[in-house]
C-alpha cells in the first residue's frame, strides 16, 4: 500500500507592500509522498506571492490538469493558474487558455534555465504567462526551515521576499524570466 501524504500546518502573515496586501493565513498542506519538501516550501511561498482571500491549492501532483495554486472570481472564472516547477510546454498554453493569468514558479537550480531555453520560443507568445525562478539557495533554505507546524512571516517590498520563521530569515528575490513581477491587483 502507498504511503499517505504527509500533513504540514503552517501560520503565515503576509506583508506585501508591492500589493497593499496584508493577511494572516492557516494553511494546512499535504506534501505528497513523491514531493519534496523543497517543493512543498516553493508551493507555500507561490501562495505568499499571490496571497489573497480566495487563492487555493489545488489537488496536488496526483491529479494532472490541475494546478498547484488557483484563484476563481465570483462567476467561477479562473482568475489565476500556478504551477510549481517545469511544466510541460503543451500544457502552459493549454493552461494560458483556461486563466486569465498563468504563472509558473521554477526552482532546481541550473534546470529551470535549460527548460527555459528549449521552450521559450514557444511561450514568448503568451501575453497572459509570467515564468519565475526562485535561487536555489533560498528553496534550499526554506527547505531547512520546513516542519509540521510552522509560524512565518513574509514581507515581499520591491519584487523581494523575506521569510522569518523564529530566528531564520531567507530573503528571496525571483528572477522573472517572461511576463512581470511582481504586479498591483
Amino acid at each position: 500500500m502507498a504511503k499517505g501524504a504527509t500533513i504540514f500546518k503552517a501560520e503565515v502573515d503576509i506583508a506585501d507592500m508591492d500589493r497593499e496586501y496584508y493577511a494572516h493565513h492557516s494553511l494546512t498542506l499535504a506534501c505528497h509522498p513523491s514531493e519534496t519538501e523543497e517543493r512543498m516550501m516553493v508551493r507555500l511561498l507561490a501562495f505568499c506571492m499571490f496571497a489573497s482571500d480566495h487563492i487555493s491549492f489545488g489537488k496536488g501532483l496526483s491529479t494532472q490538469d490541475e494546478p498547484d495554486l488557483y484563484e476563481n472570481d465570483l462567476t467561477g472564472a479562473m482568475n489565476l493558474w500556478l504551477d510549481v516547477g517545469q511544466p510541460d510546454e503543451r500544457s502552459i498554453r493549454r493552461s494560458c487558455g483556461k486563466a486569465r493569468s498563468v504563472v509558473v514558479v521554477g526552482f532546481g537550480g541550473r534546470g529551470v534555465g535549460i527548460w527555459w531555453d528549449q521552450n521559450k520560443e514557444q511561450l514568448d507568445r503568451l501575453e497572459n504567462l509570467t515564468i519565475l525562478n526562485l535561487p536555489l539557495k533560498s528553496t534550499q533554505a526554506l527547505s531547512s526551515i520546513a516542519a509540521r507546524n510552522m509560524n512565518l512571516q513574509c514581507n515581499i517590498q520591491d519584487g523581494t521576499m523575506s521569510i522569518i520563521s523564529g530566528d531564520d530569515l531567507i530573503d528571496v528575490e525571483p528572477a522573472v524570466l517572461h511576463g512581470t513581477w511582481p504586479s498591483r491587483n
